[in-house]
C-alpha cells in the first residue's frame, strides 16, 4: 500500500500527517512504530489523522511515536494547519480528538488551541507540581538548566505513583526574565522532546503561582509558545496555546 503524508512541525514537535477522510489507513502499533521511526520510516514524534466527523469540522486521531494515544496540543495545532490545506476548515473550527472537542483558530500568524479547564494543579514536595490537562505532566521547578533530561525524566516517568495512568509526561522548568525555558521527557516518545505543547500549557499554569502573569512566554528548544488563561478562585479557563507550524515536505512512503 502506497500513503500519501504530508510532514509539519509545530516548535520543533514533528508529526505525519496523513489524509484518512475514506478511513483506510491501518491503525496498527507496527505500522505506526515504522512510520514513525527515523531510521527506518518517515521519522516523528508523532502521527495524525484526520477524518470527517457528522457533527464538527473534523476528527483528529493522534498517536505517539510507540502507537500510544494521548492528547497532543501541539499536534492539533499542527492538524488545523494540515486540515486548512485540505480546505475542510478556514480561519476558526472545532474538532473532536482524545478528549473530547476543541476549539481552535488562526489568529496573528499563530494557532491557538483551547483546551479544556482545568479545577487544580497539584504542589508536591521539592518545588515539584503536576498537572492533568487532558495529558499529565510532572513539573519539576529548577533555578539550573536540567542537563540529564532522558535519565531523571524517565526515573519520574515511571514513578509507581503514575503505574495506574501508563506513566506521566515530565517537564523541567527554569524561570527566567518575563519567561520560563522549559525541557521536555516525552511519554510514548520515551525521549526527550523539542517542545510539548500540554507541558508548555502545564507549567503556564503553574508559573501563575510563582507570580507570572497571563500570557506566559514559554520557551522550549524548538521555539517559543504563549500560554494563556484566566486564573479563577478555584483553577482555571479560557486556556489557550498559542505557537507558529509549518509544513516541512510532503511524500510517499511503501506500508
Amino acid at each position: 500500500m502506497q500513503l500519501q503524508f504530508s510532514k509539519y512541525q509545530g516548535t520543533g514537535n514533528d508529526f505525519i500527517l496523513i489524509d484518512d477522510r475514506k478511513e483506510k489507513f491501518p491503525k496498527k502499533n507496527q505500522v505506526i512504530k515504522k512510520l514513525c521511526d527515523r531510521k527506518f520510516g518517515v521519522g516523528a514524534d508523532g502521527l495524525i489523522l484526520i477524518q470527517n466527523h457528522p457533527n464538527v469540522d473534523y476528527k483528529m486521531i493522534y498517536f505517539n511515536s510507540d502507537g500510544s494515544q494521548s492528547l497532543c496540543a501541539n499536534g492539533s495545532r499542527c492538524g488545523f494547519a494540515y486540515a486548512r490545506t485540505l480546505e475542510m476548515v478556514q480561519d476558526v473550527a472545532t474538532f473532536k480528538t482524545t478528549d473530547g472537542v476543541h476549539k481552535i483558530k488562526f489568529q496573528n500568524n499563530l494557532i491557538h488551541f483551547q483546551l479544556f479547564d482545568v479545577e487544580y494543579i497539584k504542589k508536591l514536595e521539592n518545588n515539584q507540581w503536576y498537572v492533568d490537562i487532558g495529558s499529565p505532566h510532572h513539573i519539576v521547578i529548577t533555578q539550573e538548566e536540567q542537563k540529564n533530561i532522558i535519565e531523571e525524566g524517565r526515573k519520574i516517568r515511571n514513578l509507581p505513583v503514575y503505574s495506574n495512568q501508563n506513566g506521566t509526561n515530565v517537564n523541567f522548568a527554569q524561570p527566567l526574565k518575563n519567561k520560563i525555558s522549559i525541557r521536555t521527557y516525552e511519554r510514548g516518545v520515551e525521549d526527550e522532546t523539542l517542545s510539548c505543547g500540554t507541558g508548555a500549557t502545564s507549567v503556564g499554569l503553574v508559573a501563575s503561582e510563582m507570580g507570572y502573569k497571563s500570557p506566559v512566554m514559554i520557551e522550549t528548544k524548538g521555539g517559543v509558545l504563549m500560554v494563556s488563561f484566566r486564573k479563577l478562585e478555584k483553577g482555571f479557563s479560557d486556556i489557550w496555546l498559542a505557537g507558529s507550524v509549518e509544513k516541512t515536505f510532503d511524500g510517499n512512503i511503501i506500508i
